[in-house]
């Protein structure tokens, strides 16, 4: 039997990791500034996460959530507590698209309406509603097609308005990133949020926060969405939650009421899942990670900026993007075959930082020498 074959791989093997490296099955040893699509939060194998998941697994590893599993509760009270969201419900599932579904199905349910507001250069997961309110047709299957979502452009005010004008009372909810990440690191401007709110309010329609990627402290606040000031109904989280442990959740606002069976997973919150939750945050409340995020970020930004080759800087926290020119379009290669650098990409020329949290000065400053070499690499062949 061979693997199917949907991803582009580079063929590198990974075998061992450590806080922000990797290394190969040759032992080469590699920065890691993408943390597997952001999922790296706290470190790869900290040494309280690896702890944690081993106790639990001496212990109990799954039952169903047909039990009292109390690692979830002490999840919500530490969620509540890192999270400041503390009077909102937990609903606990696997991955963020899972969480995406969940969260617009729910808000569904508690609206009866039908239509979602979706945005241009989106990502909001590969299952049925979520791919459907993916802006990216090529991933949307036959089956996933629907009529029952708008799509606006990102950032656009104007165009909300006109939409809850026209649309208002069959909108069930608004779904947006704080910062698009697939979309090449666009971050949601604070007018923009705080007019999904209000328009949110005026129709009875739910806002849904994607924290999937921009959330779990990437940003230096624990939400995107919570620079704008104001505070959605749901927030969908998933890949820095668990460090690399597949849990998800959506975080739920008390106004919006549950009954048995409206929704429901054979394996979200499951014993292992939260001990590698829980550890996250008490790393990330312990080491004090998002203001070390806040800092390491605005200095990262600052030094990628002065680059000149390097466009549109942008990002807030260690979730970056910047534009790279033709002249250097092979940045991303270079710096991954010859200077042991990974990092992401965005179509068709946005390179992507999403580093752990945990991400050390001295590591940035390797990072930017290697990328600054590989600059110059670039530029030499290119004359």
């Amino acid at each position: 039997m061979k693997l199917f074959d949907v991803y582009p791989l580079n063929n590198i093997t990974i075998e061992k990791a450590n806080g922000s490296y990797v290394w190969d099955d040759k032992g080469t040893r590699y920065l890691d500034m993408y943390g597997g699509h952001a999922v790296i939060s706290i470190g790869h194998t900290h040494p309280h996460w690896v702890k944690r998941i081993e106790e639990q697994l001496n212990k109990i590893a799954f039952y169903s959530n047909s039990v009292i599993i109390p690692l979830q509760q002490q999840l919500a009270e530490k969620l509540a507590a890192v999270s400041g969201k503390t009077d909102y419900q937990l609903f606990l599932c696997n991955s963020g698209a899972e969480a995406n579904e969940n969260a617009l199905k729910l808000a569904s349910f508690h609206t009866g309406r039908k239509k979602i507001v979706a945005f241009k250069k989106s990502f909001h997961g590969r299952t049925s509603l979520a791919v459907a309110a993916t802006d990216n047709p090529s991933i949307v299957a036959p089956v996933n097609e629907t009529d029952n979502i708008i799509f606006l452009p990102f950032n656009d005010v104007n165009a909300l308005h006109e939409c809850f004008v026209e649309e208002g009372n069959n909108i069930a909810a608004v779904i947006t990133e704080g910062i698009q990440g697939v979309g090449g690191i666009n971050v949601a401007s604070e007018i923009f949020l705080q007019t999904i709110r209000s328009l949110c309010n005026q129709y009875g329609a739910v806002y849904v926060a994607d924290s999937v990627q921009c959330g779990y402290g990437r940003t230096g606040k624990f939400f995107a969405h919570d620079y704008a000031g104001v505070d959605a109904d749901i927030y969908s989280m998933a890949k820095g939650m668990g460090n690399g442990f597949p849990i998800g959740g959506i975080l739920i606002a008390p106004h919006i009421q549950p009954k048995h069976g409206m929704l429901g997973t054979t394996f979200g919150g499951n014993h292992l899942a939260c001990a590698a939750a829980l550890a996250v945050l008490e790393v990330i409340e312990s080491e004090k990670l998002m203001t070390q995020t806040a800092e390491n970020g605005t200095y990262l930004i600052e030094q990628l900026k002065a680059i000149p080759e390097l466009q549109n800087v942008r990002g807030r926290g260690l979730m970056i993007g910047f534009d790279v020119p033709e002249a250097i379009k092979e940045l991303k290669k270079v710096l991954l075959q010859e200077f042991k650098v990974f990092t992401g990409e965005a179509k068709p020329n946005v390179i992507r930082l999403l580093p752990s949290l945990a991400l050390e000065r001295i590591q940035i400053d390797e990072f930017l020498k290697s990328l600054k070499q590989a600059i110059t690499v670039l530029n030499h062949n290119s004359v």
